[in-house]
C-alpha cells in the first residue's frame, strides 16, 4: 500500500510539551485509527528529533502528522482513537503533536477539537473563540464537508384523494446535498461576545443520492396551500379572487414537479399575481421552492459567547438577530433562546450533559438528552436522543402549550414564523407521533432506529459524527 503526502492542517490537538499530564514521560495525541507508513527526520525541535508519519489512504477518517520528540529516534504508532492522548517515554527534548484529517463522509458537523493536553476546560485557551487560538479559522470556515440528505414522499394516488381516498404514499431518495459554510461579518464585543452572519451554499451530489434533480415526484401543491390559508381571514371579497385567480391560473391541489424545481424553485404565475394585489403577502419575489431561500443566504445574525472571559458559557447564543427571545409563540419559555447555534459545544462532555441548540428553521430552542455511549469507526462517542415529548402537544406535554395551537401529538405547528404558510414539524413517518397520523396515510412506517432525531458526538471535543432523523 502506498503513502500519500499529509494535506495542510485542518484541526490541531496542540500538546504542551512540558510533561504535564504524563509525568516525564511525552504526550501524544491521535486522531481516529492511522497506520504509519514511512517515518523519515524532518527537522531538529530542541535538543530531539522530529519525525513526521504518513498515513496510508485506505485507513477510514484520516491523515496523521504526528511530530514527536524522540531519544532515541525509535516510535511505534499503533492505532488509538480520535483525540487521545498516550504517554510515550522521552528522557528528555520537547515534543509537539499536530493533528490533521481529510474530508469526513459521516461527519455532518464539526466543532474546534483542539486543547491544550491535561488542562481543565476554564484553561482550554485553543478552543476559545479568539483570533489568537489555534481554532478560530475552523469555527469561522469549517472545512468538515456537511451532506444534507433529502426524501421526498411521493403521492401515488393524487386523484383517489380527491375523491375522499386515504393518501398512499412511495418515499424516495436520499437526495445528497454537499452544503457549505462560511461566518461573514464577524464582530468581537466587549461583553465576551462575537455577532456573526453565517451563509450556506448547497451543491448536489449524484454520486451519494439515489436518484436525480430531474426525477418528477407528485406532492401537495404548497403555494396553493399557503395561500389558502392566509387567506383565511381576509374579507369575503379578496377570497372569491383568490378562488377566481386559482381557476383561471390553472391551480390544483397536487402538482408534479422536478426534485430540483421543489428544492430550488420554479416559476409560478400566482407569485406574480400575488405580489402585485398583495404586496408584501408573500415571502417570495421570483420562484418558488422549498429551499430557494437557503441558498446562498444567512440564518440570521448569532451573538455567541467566545469563552475568553467565562469558559463556561463558550459558544452558548445570546442574541439572534438582536433578540434575547423570539416573539413567534404564547409563553415566555417557548420564546426562550437556549443553547448553542446547534455547530459546537463546550468539551468534556458527560453523560449528564445535555446538547441545546436554537434553530433558525425550527424558530425554537431544542434539547437533546444522554442515552448511550458508543463508538464510530473505532472512536468513542456519545449518543443524544430527541426526548419523545419534543414535539408532543399541551396536553400531553404542558410546557409545549406555549407552541400552540396545537393538532394531535408529534407534529407542531410552525406556521406563526412561517407567514402563516401551513408548515409543521414532525419526526420522519410521524415516528414518536399519535398513531392515528401515521394510520391515516398507507406507505408510513415509523420506527426508532431509522426514524429518531440522534447526535453522535465525541464527548472530548466534542465533534459531531453522525446524526439522524
Amino acid at each position: 500500500m502506498g503513502c500519500e503526502q499529509a494535506p495542510p492542517c485542518i484541526l490541531s490537538c496542540v500538546l504542551a510539551a512540558t510533561g504535564r499530564p504524563c509525568r516525564h514521560q511525552f504526550p501524544v495525541c491521535f486522531w481516529s485509527k492511522f497506520r504509519v507508513c514511512s517515518q523519515r527526520p524532518s527537522r531538529v525541535l530542541g535538543d530531539g528529533r522530529v519525525l513526521r508519519g504518513n498515513l496510508g489512504h485506505r485507513e477510514p477518517l484520516g491523515v496523521l502528522t504526528a511530530l514527536k520528540a524522540l531519544s532515541p529516534p525509535q516510535a511505534s504508532c499503533p492505532s488509538f482513537p480520535i483525540c487521545q492522548v498516550r504517554c510515550c517515554e522521552r528522557p528528555h527534548g520537547r515534543g509537539l503533536a499536530s493533528l490533521t484529517f481529510r474530508e469526513l463522509s459521516h461527519l455532518w458537523s464539526s466543532g474546534p477539537a483542539a486543547w491544550e493536553a491535561g488542562q481543565a476546560p476554564g484553561d482550554c485557551k485553543n478552543v476559545r473563540i479568539d483570533p489568537s487560538s489555534l481554532s478560530f479559522n475552523m469555527w469561522k470556515e469549517i472545512p468538515v464537508p456537511f451532506y444534507l440528505s433529502i426524501y421526498f414522499f411521493d403521492i401515488v394516488n393524487p386523484d383517489a384523494i380527491l375523491l375522499g381516498e386515504k393518501p398512499q404514499v412511495q418515499e424516495r431518495g436520499p437526495y445528497v446535498y454537499r452544503e457549505f459554510r462560511h461566518k461573514s461579518n464577524i464582530t468581537f464585543n466587549d461583553n465576551d461576545t462575537v455577532s456573526f452572519l453565517e451563509y450556506r451554499s448547497f451543491q448536489f451530489q449524484p454520486d451519494k443520492s439515489h436518484g436525480l434533480e430531474s426525477d418528477y415526484i407528485v406532492m401537495p401543491n404548497i403555494l396553493v396551500l399557503a395561500a389558502a390559508m392566509m387567506m383565511e381571514n381576509k374579507p369575503m371579497s379578496l377570497k372569491l379572487i383568490m378562488t377566481l385567480a386559482f381557476s383561471t391560473l390553472g391551480e390544483r391541489a397536487f402538482m408534479n414537479r422536478t426534485v430540483g424545481e421543489i428544492m430550488w424553485g420554479y416559476e409560478d404565475p400566482l407569485i406574480h399575481l400575488i405580489n402585485k394585489y398583495l404586496p408584501n403577502m408573500f415571502p417570495f419575489k421570483g420562484k418558488f421552492g422549498l429551499f430557494a431561500e437557503l441558498n446562498n443566504s444567512d440564518s440570521g445574525l448569532f451573538t455567541v459567547f467566545t469563552g475568553v472571559k467565562d469558559f463556561s458559557r463558550i459558544h452558548l447564543v445570546n442574541k439572534w438577530n438582536g433578540l434575547s427571545k423570539v416573539k413567534f409563540w404564547h409563553s415566555d419559555q417557548c420564546n426562550m433562546i437556549n443553547g448553542t447555534s446547534g455547530q459546537m459545544w463546550a468539551p468534556f462532555m458527560t453523560p449528564e450533559t445535555s446538547l441545546e441548540f436554537y434553530s433558525p428553521e425550527a424558530c425554537r430552542s431544542m434539547t437533546l438528552i444522554y442515552k448511550e455511549s458508543g463508538t464510530f469507526e473505532g472512536i468513542p462517542t456519545y449518543r443524544f436522543v430527541a426526548p419523545s415529548t419534543l414535539f408532543a402537544n399541551g396536553s400531553v406535554y404542558p410546557p409545549n402549550q406555549g407552541f400552540c395551537p396545537c393538532l394531535e401529538s408529534g407534529i407542531q405547528n410552525i406556521s406563526t414564523c412561517r407567514f402563516n404558510a401551513p408548515l409543521f414539524l414532525s419526526h420522519p413517518h410521524f415516528y414518536n407521533a399519535d398513531p392515528v397520523l401515521a394510520e391515516a396515510v398507507l406507505g408510513l412506517h415509523p420506527n426508532q432506529e431509522e426514524h429518531s432525531l440522534f447526535l453522535d458526538v465525541h464527548p472530548v471535543s466534542p465533534c459531531l459524527l453522525t446524526c439522524g432523523g
